[in-house]
């Protein structure tokens, strides 16, 4: 018993299975996970080294390097970078995708615990991690105060922040802004030298005098007591009375050669919310957490947590990625619902009967709610791509049950019951839906093969669609035979067909023009086949013309505005060129909801870095459909009033969330030895960057160098006094930059205890070239008696890769596409003359689109090589799929077509639109050959076939192309937050499949009687052959 017979027998055991999969199916639907984009794991690894107090020259000899080193030998490594900076390494590992990224990290961890001891004594250890697109703060809140400031940060510290790391999913919450207390010992240079002691003995002894230690056990009464020595530092004044012994027997303390002064670190950088002082705390979730539900977590406890304080302080929401992520999903959402919606309207325009539509419209919710329990049981999450494929599907979902009711329909007008034409109907037409279906199920399977972005971004929303068609296949073969037969009665279809309404009318003229169009067609084959090629020959004129981006553009209303000022400027300088750029934001107040600013240190949100002459200015602004101005025009004009802005370097940029947001669209990369003659290329490139239109925020990593001073130690004077290089070093650092010396600790805090010189002996050159430095007998030497001091200019920060220096320049691009600007940048720059031993490389987004398009178009061809396999599977034949094929050529047209109207480059999401295409255009194909072939096997001849196939079955293809396209138009139109994401795959599709169809129409049986007539000559001229060498055998045998 087939499937359709014994859905139709059994209606009752059909229910109840739909009723167990729609429980299990909302059920999964609660328990799914909602995000912005799919869970990435993209395959970088990072390993940060701090060495403070160290050049960038020396990080990159004594820590890079060895680093470098180490991890050359691991296995599936595409490249390593490097960035070398004051204080800190950054090693960056980028991996082959397809790696198994545990086993690389534990390959790394091996490496860098092997490196580690050739590393300076002063340097932390290497911390290894992985890189997470989802693992940077979600959520930004202000803490506003008009408290002292030693009260606003113990209400921070202590009150705020543990309760919000207590919410649900919540993995940390970083207060910024907050200054660390430390405990220094300022040393006096000339006590110092009287008692005839270094720094080094007042650090030794603060080590060894903080300390607590067990001294075994002790009986008494019975029992065993433990001994220890309590000598932990209790109080402040413990550390002030500290004994320094100096020799024979006499002692000095702490106090007695230094101040001891609780305080708190130097101020390094500045935070405000709306332009007001304020602290910042970073949410950071739980990997596997919710984005969504840990946000709305964290609002609760900020309702909590205000009515706890009062009004003399206030937590708000500065930034909070779950608004645009809900604000996403619920215009995807209602994508889907008006798609649905115009289905509908369709069918019922079609059907002209409400049971009739009843009957296909339910079999949409169906598929759609059956698919979350798919989508749950894979481990994908709801997020704009997966919604975003059931809002494409939703046309396609009603395509099969149309096929099978119309079908249903025919047979109940030849005179047969409902339930046996619902058998019938149903059975016919089965095994074509089928094909039609598996034809748009296989063009996704290569996409589970490509590797990169492309498969990371839309694999989740290629299975999404397969998971919808799969179950709107069961629905067509299943509920519809099973829904006809108790709903649509004979007499309504009899009276429907003898009704001559104004439609009915329009269909039997429309269908009366096709027939005549379909025979002058079959008369004038060459004249179609000629015309088609031609069309597609000119229409590939548009492709220069159309451009190319890797992903389209979203309006997420997040702006980056960075602020540069000359190197070593203060705090108080860079102030000044943030406070102008706040007052170029005054006319856009009604648009912005929030801004964060920092001031010095770089931008947290992206990670901070940097020090006092950087700052940046986060802006969000309200939703869209809130403001007037989109993100990308106030950008640009920002971007040319900040040019007006002296003394500061103005960068204004969107920024994106998910994994493309922390990659510049144009990157070029000079690779060479020498630092002098990599600037100089830089500076060449950069300045050609700048002549082509549409580079923007052009920035090169070679900078303008930061002011040092070099102490050369001339080794053998400093051995005459008894000092090694080590001592000499050592000395200089303790004064000018501190060491921690112990920890003191005081409530559960741990508090640092730093010797260091005093400000106004550290303050100016001359205080260097003063220094006094004890040699071990006791005795004092000025520095410059063995070293010499040389002001010099070096770089701000070395960057490499595979362990070769580069320095890479990076543009943002306005009003032009990425592959126009990408190509001129390349012809421009391959005119210049480079230097032996130095290359020039090109990455960035360019980079990433050549590769993602190379591996689509291979995935393209596999999925047409597919599509031509099931084909040829159905109709047991070679030269039928390659018949219905020609509607895939004919497709190019719409697509190209619809993307030069539209102004839409071509992109990632775009080219899955002409993957899918391959798949869907064929299907009305295959429905018409197949009927063809029924016609044919019944006895009539080819072309009367196919003037009857055409007209009968023009009705059923007008349905599901208008459904699909229909349902697919408030994609198309990219209405809504995030719905830009989606647009081009729209597009592409509605354009692809509209020109597609209607060269369906009259090609697909144009190339049938061609292939036909071909075939069948073919045969009369085997037959001939065969019947010649028969003859002579014949006539052998005669004589």
């Amino acid at each position: 018993m087939n499937l359709s017979r014994w859905s139709v027998k059994r209606p009752v055991g059909v229910v109840m299975v739909v009723a167990m999969i729609l429980v299990l199916s909302l059920t999964a639907l609660r328990n799914l996970a909602v995000d912005l984009y799919p869970d990435m794991e993209l395959p970088l690894a990072v390993v940060a080294t701090n060495y403070t107090g160290t050049a960038p020259e020396d990080i990159e000899e004594t820590v890079t390097q060895p680093i470098e080193d180490s991890l050359a030998s691991i296995e599936n490594v595409d490249n390593i970078q490097s960035q070398s900076t004051s204080g800190s390494s950054l090693v960056i590992i980028q991996f082959n995708f397809g790696t198994d990224l545990d086993q690389a990290m534990l390959n790394i961890r091996e490496a860098v615990d092997g490196a580690s001891g050739a590393l300076p004594d002063g340097a932390d250890d290497p911390s290894v991690l992985r890189f997470d697109p989802n693992q940077q703060a979600m959520m930004w809140l202000g803490f506003s105060e008009n408290l002292s400031d030693d009260e606003a940060k113990r209400i921070a510290e202590e009150r705020i922040q543990p309760k919000l790391e207590q919410g649900d999913g919540v993995a940390s919450a970083n207060v910024e802004g907050v200054q660390t207390r430390k405990i220094e010992i300022q040393l006096k240079p000339s006590e110092l030298n009287r008692y005839t002691i270094t720094a080094n003995d007042v650090i030794n002894a603060l080590q060894s005098e903080n300390a607590s230690a067990s001294a075994g056990d002790v009986e008494s009464g019975g029992r065993d007591l433990q001994l220890r020595v309590d000598g932990d530092f209790q109080t402040v004044e413990d550390i002030a009375n500290t004994i320094i012994p100096i020799g024979e027997g006499e002692n000095v303390t702490v106090s007695d050669v230094g101040d001891v002064v609780d305080t708190v670190e130097e101020e390094s950088s500045l935070t405000y919310v709306n332009n007001e002082p304020a602290y910042m705390f970073s949410i950071m979730k739980q990997s596997d957490a919710n984005t969504v539900d840990v946000s709305h977590a964290v609002e609760d406890l900020i309702v909590d947590l205000n009515e706890e304080l009062g009004e003399g302080a206030s937590l708000h929401v500065v930034f909070d990625s779950a608004d645009f992520i809900e604000e996403s999903i619920s215009s995807v959402t209602d994508n889907l619902l008006y798609g649905a919606l115009f289905a509908v309207i369709v069918l019922l325009l079609f059907l002209r009967s409400i049971r009739a539509t009843l009957v296909i419209g339910i079999s949409i919710p169906i598929a759609v709610v059956s698919t979350f329990a798919l989508m749950y049981f894979t481990g994908e999450t709801l997020n704009i791509l997966t919604m975003g494929g059931l809002a494409l599907g939703v046309g396609m979902m009603v395509d099969s049950s149309i096929v099978i009711l119309e079908n249903i329909y025919k047979h109940i007008e030849a005179g047969k019951s409902r339930i046996e034409a619902a058998i019938d109907g149903a059975k016919e037409m089965g095994g074509a839906v089928t094909a039609s279906t598996m034809t748009t199920l296989v063009v996704f399977l290569p996409l589970v093969f490509v590797e990169g972005i492309a498969s990371e971004l839309f694999a989740p929303l290629a299975l999404t669609v397969s998971f919808a068609l799969i179950a709107s296949l069961a629905a067509a073969l299943t509920i519809v035979p099973m829904l006809s037969s108790r709903f649509i009665k004979e007499n309504m279809v009899i009276k429907e067909q003898e009704k001559q309404s104004r439609f009915t009318r329009l269909g039997e003229w429309v269908n009366n023009r096709y027939r005549g169009m379909l025979r002058w067609s079959l008369n004038h084959r060459k004249t179609v086949l000629f015309l088609t090629g031609g069309l597609i020959v000119a229409s590939l004129a548009l492709v220069p013309l159309i451009g190319a981006v890797l992903l389209p553009e979203s309006d997420e209303g997040e702006i980056m505005i960075t602020v540069e000022t000359p190197t070593a400027s203060t705090l108080e300088e860079t102030q000044t060129a943030v406070n102008r750029v706040w007052s170029l934001l005054e006319p856009y107040e009604e648009s912005i909801a929030t801004t964060y600013s920092t001031v010095g240190g770089g931008s947290a949100m992206m990670g901070g870095g940097g020090g006092g002459n950087t700052g940046s200015v986060n802006v969000s602004l309200v939703p869209s459909s809130e403001r007037s101005i989109e993100t990308t025009e106030m950008i640009s004009e920002l971007s040319e009033q900040a040019k007006r802005i002296s003394g500061a370097e103005v960068t204004v940029a969107s920024m994106t969330s998910g994994a493309m947001g922390s990659t510049s669209p144009i990157s070029v990369s000079i690779k060479g030895e020498e630092t002098e003659v990599l600037d100089m290329l830089a500076e060449e490139v950069a300045f050609s960057m700048e002549q082509i239109e549409g580079t923007s925020n052009i920035e090169t990593t070679s900078g303008e160098g930061s002011p040092q001073i070099e102490v050369d130690v001339d080794r053998q004077q400093a051995a005459q006094y008894g000092l090694t290089y080590q001592d000499v070093m050592g000395q200089i650092i303790t004064a000018f930059n501190g060491q921690v010396a112990t920890e003191y600790r005081e409530q559960g805090q741990e508090i640092d205890v730093e010797v260091i010189f005093p400000d106004h002996s550290r303050e100016q050159l001359s205080d260097l070239r003063g220094l006094t430095l004890v040699t071990p007998t006791g005795t004092s030497v000025p520095l410059s008696s063995i070293a010499t001091l040389e002001e010099t200019t070096g770089p701000t920060e070395i960057n490499r890769q595979d362990q070769q220096r580069q320095v890479n320049i990076t543009s943002d691009i306005e009003g032009r596409t990425l592959s126009e600007v990408a190509t001129d940048i390349q012809a421009e720059v391959s005119r210049m003359n480079m230097p032996d031993g130095y290359t020039i490389s090109y990455g960035g987004e360019s980079e990433d689109m050549q590769e993602a398009f190379g591996d689509l178009s291979l995935a393209l061809l596999a999925s047409i090589f597919l599509v031509y396999a099931v084909m040829a599977i159905q109709f047991e034949s070679f030269v039928q799929p390659f018949v219905i094929m020609f509607s895939m050529p004919a497709t190019l047209i719409g697509v190209l077509v619809g993307l030069f109207i539209t102004g839409t480059p071509l992109s990632i999401t775009a080219f899955i639109g002409i993957i899918m295409l391959a798949g869907v255009v064929v299907n009305n194909a295959i429905v018409m050959v197949d009927y063809i072939n029924q016609r044919r096997e019944a006895g009539g001849d080819r072309d009367e076939a196919i003037l009857e196939a055409g007209p009968a079955r023009l009705r059923p293809i007008l349905m599901t192309v208008l459904t699909t396209v229909l349902a697919m138009t408030p994609v198309a139109l990219g209405i809504g937050e995030g719905a830009e994401a989606q647009a081009p795959m729209g597009i592409v599709v509605i354009f692809g499949l509209l020109f597609s169809t209607l060269f369906t129409l009259i090609l697909i049986p144009v190339a049938y009687a061609s292939t036909d007539n071909v075939v069948q000559w073919l045969k009369r001229k085997l037959s001939g052959i065969r019947f010649r060498r028969k003859r002579p055998v014949d006539d052998s045998i005669d004589q």
